[in-house]
């Protein structure tokens, strides 16, 4: 358990790790936080899970799982705290979202409102910066790399 714990936390001293980690954290953010608390114009939890549930026919626990990747995953990436299990969680969303709504948009976002919907280059992000995280790890100034230091 102690060498598994140690191949999740393990980080270098990285500057590109923290600088990654904190913009997915802080760009992040606010979708989970639209969609627990209603900030941000979001609706808050009971409308969101109606929405993935009712709207898009997720099964509850499923939508349950989504919208707390989106709001968990961004806290415990802006202390470095299982750096690699959050940015998993969020890239594995993105990657659904892609396939199940944005893919047929075209690759795109719909600054000019002229596309049916949004494509999916913000997602490609997402997942391109989760990938990153989960290669690399936490990096500098994160809970991760005290807890390599302390079970090595």
């Amino acid at each position: 358990m102690k060498k598994l714990l140690h191949l999740l936390t393990i980080t270098s001293s990285s500057r590109s790790s923290l600088i990654l980690r904190l913009t997915l954290a802080i760009v992040f953010f606010p979708h989970g936080a639209q969609k627990v608390l209603g900030w941000f114009g979001g609706n808050g939890l009971e409308a969101s899970i109606g929405f993935f549930t009712g709207t898009m026919g997720m099964p509850y626990l499923l939508a349950l799982l989504a919208i707390a990747a989106e709001f968990l995953a961004p806290l415990a990436l802006f202390v470095g705290f299982f750096t690699r299990i959050a940015a998993l969680a969020i890239g594995f969303e993105m990657l659904v979202a892609v396939l199940l709504v944005h893919q047929n948009n075209g690759f795109f976002m719909n600054w000019t409102g002229k596309q049916a919907g949004e494509g999916f280059e913000y997602h490609l992000l997402i997942i391109g910066i989760s990938l990153a995280l989960i290669v690399t790890g936490a990096g500098r100034l994160s809970i991760d790399r005290w807890i390599a230091n302390k079970t090595n």
